[in-house]
């Protein structure tokens, strides 16, 4: 085209933003739209409109702010808040605040800086999507956030071309994500050198607290004997189901994934209706042998719930007393000159503690502890305020005090022991057999109170703990043996003072456990068991050693049993007997026990794959910053209300992509 008698037509009803980067030159009746970068020409007609123009300039090569969008009209960013107005702000939310938030106009000249990185640039929609999901599902967002009016503007204001997504269909991106992460797990999880040991633990729903859903959670020492865990399952629990369905929804669960075989434990609350559960699945995997020294180390209880109900056992002998101290702190803090007037008595009374009177966090009982020990330090000034001030009237009496400070003795002894156990550095099963010991001794103590009703708390507590003790004691006992810094030791100082004149039958029970577990991973694992006992049924068809699959397993698991005993008797020394033989290794701060299993692999390869297996068992299910919550976790409000299968996509995959990132 000729444009020797072109004339630029400046005119005030230009009113889009993108005439910035174009001249409208008219040729006779012709308007034409000259790119002020790149001189492109295009048609500049008002019948046209400026959509042609706008994608032009994203693609334009030569502007120096390519690729970033910057011609949105206010007229237009209107029109869009409206429409978003009309399908997704809340009955409340005002629309005057949404078009205050959107109708926002935007100077080019305000974008400067050179971009070179984007001119090489694709926009991938499909990608974005799922970034954009991933990130919900990372970070625990609401799926509906996809919808907020806000997000919307942001989106289209940072890039036109992605298209905005509705809640159903980031759903259906999260479920597809979970379903590729699923298989990622699933591979590792078969390549796995040693077993997995799983803990189950129940949650609630937000808005439905009646609501409960049961998480499975994997736990596993690696190839690079890290510990490691993923949750595999979050199942919505139906408040009619017996427990032996939730027996066989765990059973189902586990043949999902194909680790019934290569389940070691188990770890559960410490409650009847847990240990009818795990008395079911223990029972199905021992028909199978699946699981080694007939299933005695399988069934675990948690230690940090042992610990959490001890201490409700304790607060809750304190009952009629607590109410008395939280009252008792209020009446101080609740003017300038009460907590002058407190502050003056305490100073009479010499109190030198340094402690702050707070209120406590009754769904926290460190805090309560916290609350306790506080108030004890200020006992003799609290007396002196009833009889200054008529108007206090919630001192406790001498008894109640005396009461007070023996339980929270015990709560003392409490916490530190859950502080050590949940703030391990390396929180492997080894470390939790002499923290249990010395409770158990000092629930022996307690129990001599002279004080019947601190004595019938003590009682109370012991008992729980025996029970406990009666379940993963052997566990526990086997893990501290698998300890380079105290082997057997351990076990034979603290057992002749729990068990007095039986202590040598106990200790023997500890090492025949020892001594079977190590032969089944010599001799041959249950899976190599089934596996041989399976080729000799398949290639005896048609001779005279056909016959079930079990007798043929049991010959074999006699042969190599014959082969063991045989190697033992001419001289040779296992790798049991040479770690119990050697010295022990000195104890440090640092000490890792996995890494000192990691370098004597070669010297001790049957035991270390022994140690992978035990050490993995996970002795407490409680992350460190829930450790002293009472009451189950709470599923996020915005999750609660989805569909069981999204909720289950959401939180596997959550733990799944954290872990990722976190490696």
């Amino acid at each position: 085209m000729d444009m020797s008698e072109a004339v630029i037509v400046k005119s005030s009803r230009l009113k889009s933003v993108v005439w910035n980067d174009f001249d409208r030159i008219k040729k006779g009746d012709t308007f034409v739209a000259v790119c002020r970068h790149c001189k492109k020409k295009l048609s500049g007609s008002s019948t046209s409109g400026t959509s042609h123009l706008r994608n032009h300039l994203i693609r334009c090569q030569r502007r120096s702010n390519h690729g970033i969008s910057q011609f949105i009209t206010s007229r237009e960013k209107k029109k869009e808040a409206t429409l978003a107005i009309t399908n997704y702000v809340d009955p409340g939310q005002k629309k005057d605040d949404v078009l205050n938030l959107v109708n926002i106009r935007f100077d080019p000249e305000q974008v400067k800086e050179e971009t070179n990185n984007t001119l090489s640039y694709n926009f991938d929609q499909r990608r974005s999507r799922f970034d954009l999901a991933r990130m919900i599902i990372l970070h625990g967002y609401p799926l509906a956030m996809v919808e907020h009016v806000g997000f919307r503007v942001f989106v289209k204001n940072l890039h036109p071309l992605f298209e905005l997504v509705t809640c159903n269909r980031v759903e259906t991106d999260c479920l597809e994500i979970y379903v590729k992460e699923k298989q990622k797990v699933n591979e590792l999880l078969d390549k796995l050198p040693g077993k997995i040991s799983l803990s189950a633990d129940m949650w609630s729903a937000t808005d439905h607290l009646e609501s409960s859903y049961l998480c499975l959670t994997a736990h596993y020492i690696d190839e690079s004997w890290q510990l490691n865990k993923k949750v595999l399952n979050f199942m919505f629990v139906d408040p009619s189901h017996t427990e032996d369905l939730h027996a066989e929804t765990i059973m189902a669960c586990l043949m999902d994934w194909d680790i019934d075989r290569k389940l070691f434990s188990m770890t559960f609350d410490c409650s009847s209706t847990s240990d009818y559960i795990s008395l079911q699945i223990r029972d199905r995997l021992s028909q199978n042998r699946f699981l080694y020294c007939n299933g005695q180390l399988f069934d675990v209880s948690c230690a940090i719930d042992l610990l959490n109900l001890m201490a409700q056992d304790a607060l809750e002998a304190l009952c009629n007393i607590l109410p008395k101290i939280r009252e008792s702190i209020q009446h101080i803090k609740q003017s300038r000159e009460g907590q002058a007037k407190f502050n003056e008595i305490a100073e009479q009374v010499k109190v030198q503690s340094q402690k702050v009177l707070s209120l406590d966090n009754p769904s926290m009982w460190n805090s309560t502890y916290v609350m306790l020990g506080a108030a004890i330090e200020y006992r003799e000034a609290f007396s002196l305020l009833r009889e200054n001030d008529l108007g206090y009237t919630a001192c406790p009496t001498e008894e109640e005090w005396g009461r007070t400070c023996t339980i929270t003795g015990y709560l003392k002894f409490l916490f530190e022991v859950t502080n050590v156990l949940t703030k391990a550095n390396f929180p492997t099963a080894n470390i939790f057999f002499p923290e249990l010991c010395d409770l158990h001794l000092q629930l022996m103590e307690w129990s001599k109170n002279s004080d019947d009703y601190i004595k019938a708390l003590a009682f109370k507590m012991r008992t729980k703990f025996e029970e406990y003790w009666d379940k993963s004691g052997l566990a526990l006992a086997v893990s501290a043996m698998l300890d380079p810094r105290f082997k057997m030791k351990l076990v034979e100082y603290y057992y002749p003072q729990i068990y007095g004149v039986v202590a040598l039958q106990r200790i023997d029970d500890v090492l025949n456990c020892v001594k079977a577990l190590y032969n089944e991973h010599s001799i041959c694992s249950p899976l190599a068991s089934i596996d041989q006992g399976l080729a000799w049924q398949v290639g005896s068809s048609s001779g005279s050693l056909s016959g079930s699959g079990k007798d043929a397993r049991d010959r074999l698991m006699g042969f190599d049993k014959f082969l063991h005993e045989s190697s033992q008797s001419e001289g040779s020394k296992s790798d049991l007997d040479k770690y119990l033989e050697e010295p022990l290794f000195p104890r440090n701060v640092d000490f890792n026990v996995l890494n000192w299993w990691k370098v004597h692999t070669p010297r001790y390869p049957i035991l270390s794959m022994m140690a992978r297996n035990v050490l993995g068992i996970p002795m407490s299910k409680v992350a460190s910053d829930s450790a002293f919550k009472t009451g189950r976790k709470v599923l996020d409000r915005d999750w609660s209300s989805l569909k069981p299968t999204t909720i289950e996509a959401l939180v596997c995959s959550q733990d799944w992509i954290r872990s990722e990132l976190e490696s």
